[in-house]
Formats: structure tokens, sequence, C-alpha cells
């Protein structure tokens, strides 16, 4: 029969114990470890979500200056709008609408045929024509003039004062309306119909006695004043030019208008979200790369919708000069905001490239050691030029000085060609005293000395003459 075992050695049992506690260390390990990681995911997912609406919100937030500086302030909206009947197209489109407002009103036509025979009226219909031609003209003249250009600004200054003319729809030149926006052409109107008397006072049949608008106030009762020298009831919705005839435009100025109430919010909200996504993120240079390339993707996505906004606009218009006026318009008015698109681009095109080019990678670190040896290339490049100059500069200079100090007139009066500013005329004239200066001051430096001898080189077999 064998032995009964005996007692484990008390090695065997601190063996035991040690092994437990390294696997229940091993597993809090695993565990912490597991927990770490997982928070890192969250931090870098969060950071992620919210440079997406940092991006956007900064797209936002850029919409949103323009319109409350541009769009809702009364002076830069007159400096947009006033260049705008010296466009081609768009004075072409409100030509035309002129034109064929004025021969309704009048009702050229009929007016002719009452004082030709009945034998020659069938000359009524191209006599019409062309008289539309001369009257055409006479409109063109007076959307080109001074007078109307001040009318016109007058006009837009007045309606944004009142109440914030296209956002609020109570202007009385430009209305927004639930179903369309207007603009009321019944100003021009009479300053071509003022014109048309003064050159043409057959057509009426009596001189006009209509108000001058040249200094820029418009009477209340314009219409009623028009009317009563015409002798006709014109239309409700006579010189109303309807740009656009849908409720979405109106649903579009309602935003603008609450974009300028929340615009501080959303701009305080945008620098909250990237101060967030900064702190939050566990790679901030990765955080600030993805921030550069949503940057690019909002400004794109923003332009994108503009541009579909602008083309259901345009196709509400009637085909034709009238849709090429308003075409010109939108991209007239709109031009400082596609600017800023563009500038959100490149920031975020150079934040990208920047993040990236400090990052570990190996192409980043191929650039940076190929961009340090070219530095270091050029300046001593740099350094051995200057000393070239430095040793040898005065004595070119002094040799070539009459040369150096023509070409500096010559220049200097180029450029003075060139611009027009009093101001810029003054800085050339500094620049070039400055620069004549230089070169005189730089010439003498390579003078000799007082006192310096003058050195005789002796010629192949001659022998030179001795100091006594």
């Amino acid at each position: 029969m064998a032995a009964p075992p005996g007692p484990a050695p008390a090695g065997t049992d601190e063996l035991a114990r040690l092994r437990a506690e390294v696997s229940t260390l091993h597993a809090r390990l695993d565990t912490r470890q597991r927990r770490a990681a997982a928070v890192v995911a969250l931090r870098r997912v969060t950071a992620a979500l919210l440079v997406v609406l940092t991006a956007f919100a900064l797209a936002a937030s850029v919409v949103g200056i323009w319109a409350a500086t541009t769009v809702l302030d009364t002076d830069r909206w007159v400096a947009t709008v006033a260049p705008l009947p010296r466009d081609p197209q768009i004075a072409a489109a409100v030509a035309e609408y002129t034109t064929t407002e004025v021969f309704e009103a009048v009702d050229v036509e009929q007016r002719i045929r009452a004082v030709l025979p009945e034998q020659a009226a069938f000359l009524a219909a191209p006599v019409t024509q062309q008289l539309r031609g001369a009257v055409r003209s006479t409109v063109d003249d007076v959307l080109q003039s001074e007078r109307f250009a001040g009318i016109w600004a007058e006009l837009n200054r007045r309606a944004h004062q009142r109440a914030l003319a296209v956002v609020e729809g109570t202007s009385t030149v430009v209305t927004g309306r639930p179903d369309r926006i207007e603009i009321d052409l019944l100003p021009l109107i009479n300053q071509v119909l003022r014109q048309l008397s003064a050159q043409m006072p057959t057509l009426f049949g009596k001189q006009l006695s209509l108000p001058d608008l040249s200094s820029g106030e418009i009477p209340a009762n314009l219409r009623v004043k028009v009317q009563e020298v015409l002798g006709v009831t014109l239309p409700a919705n006579f010189a109303q030019f309807t740009v656009y005839d849908s409720g979405q435009l109106w649903a579009a100025q309602q935003a603008v208008a609450t974009a300028k109430r929340d615009l501080l919010l959303g701009v305080i909200g945008t620098v909250v979200l990237l101060a967030l996504a900064l702190l939050i993120s566990p790679q901030r240079r990765r955080t600030l790369l993805q921030l550069g390339l949503w940057l690019i993707v909002a400004a794109v996505a923003v332009t994108a919708a503009l541009r579909v906004v602008r083309a259901e606009l345009l196709e509400r218009v009637p085909a034709g000069v009238y849709r090429d006026g308003v075409a010109a318009t939108f991209t007239s008015v709109f031009g400082p905001l596609r600017d800023r698109g563009v500038q959100l681009i490149v920031l975020g095109a150079v934040l990208a490239l920047g993040m990236y080019l400090i990052g570990p990678g190996r192409w980043p670190r191929w650039l940076r050691a190929r961009a340090a040896t070219g530095l270091r290339a050029t300046g001593r490049g740099i350094g051995a030029l200057t000393r070239i100059l430095v040793a040898q500069g005065p004595g070119w200079a002094a040799a070539h000085r009459d040369a150096l100090r023509v070409g500096g007139v010559v220049t200097a009066a180029v450029l003075a060609l060139l611009i027009s500013s009093w101001l810029s005329l003054l800085v050339v004239a500094l620049a070039l005293a400055a620069y004549e200066v230089g070169v005189t001051v730089l010439a003498r430096s390579a003078r000799p000395g007082p006192g310096a001898g003058v050195a005789l080189t002796a010629r192949p077999g001659r022998t030179a003459p001795s100091a006594g």
C-alpha cells in the first residue's frame, strides 16, 4: 500500500498565491486599458462631431455677418445697389420694361392712329415701332444720367430707413410680400415722361407738368399726379416690376431677419464649439486638420445652396432680357458673399495643409527635411551675396552712379503715370528721394579717404619712378 501524501511544501502555496495576484493585476490592467481606449475613442468622435458643427456654424456666421452688414445696413446697401443701373444687362432689362410701361400708359399707337387719315391708318403700327426705338433711347439716357443715379440712391436709402425694405416689405420701391417681390419704377417713368415731353411735345398734345425728382425728393402722391397729367387711370400694378413670385423668398427674408437677431449668439456659439472641440480632442493637430477639411466642405455646400436658390429665382423670371438683368443683379449684390466663400475655402485648405505638414507622417517628415535643407542653402547663398555686396557694392555703385540715378527717376515717373492718388504720388516721391540719397551715400563710401596715395602701376619694360 502507498503511503498517504504529506503536506504540500510551503513554497508551492506561495507560488500559487503570487500567480493569482498577477492574474488579478493583469485583468485589472486590461480593464483600465480598455476603459482608457474607450474614453479616447469617445473623445475623438465627440471632437470630430464638434468640428463639423463648428465648420458649418462658421459658414452660417459668415452669411449672417454679410447679411447684417450689407443687406440690413442702409449705407452699405445703398453703396451696393447704387451701380446697378449702370450695368448693361440690368439697364437693358429696366429700359425694356420701362418702355413697355410708357407705351401702355400713353397708348401711343392709338394716339398715332387718331391723328392719321383713315387711308394711312395702316402706318400706325410701323410708326409706333419706330417711335418705340426713340423712346427706348430716351430711357437709356435717363438711366445713365447722374440725376437718376441720385434718385436711385435716395429711393433705396429711404426704403432702408423706413423699415428694412426687402426684409419687412414696407418699402415704396422694393417691396417683399408673402407671394412676390416687386420694384416700383414709377419714379423712372416720371423722369422719362418729362424728357419725352421736352423732346416730342406733339406726342402728348401738350407739355406735361410732371414733378422733377432730380433732388431725390419723391412726393407721396406721385402716382396720382402722373394719372392727372396723362389723363388716364393707371392699373394698380403699373410700374411694379415683379422680380420673384413665390412664398419661398418671403421665408428667406424672415430667415435673414432671424439671423440678424441671433447673429451674436451664432458667432459666440461658433467660438464655444471650437474651444470645446480642442479641449476634448486627444489629438489637437488632427482636430485642426479635420476643421480645415470641413471648412472647405461647408463653404462649398453653402455656395452650392446659394446657386440652387439663384437658379430657382431665375426660373421664375421671364427668359430673355429680364432674366439676364436679374442674373446680373444677383451677381453684383452677392459678389462679396461669394468672395467670403472663396476665402473660407482658402482658409480651410491652408489650415488642413499646415496641420498635415507638421504631422509625424513619412511624407511630412521628408518635406520638412527638404525644406530645412533648402533654407540652409538659401541662407548660405544670401550670406555669400551679402558679403560680395558689402565688399564690391560701393565700388560698383560709384562706377554706375549716374545710371542708377536715372533709372530711379525713370521708374518713379512710370509709377506716377500708372497711379492717380495723391497719397500714392507722395509715397513715390519719398521713396525716390530715399533711393537717390542711398545711391549717393553708397557711392561716396567707395571713394579713397584723405591722405591716401595714388597707386602707380609700372608698365612692362619700364621702371616705376622712385619716391625720392
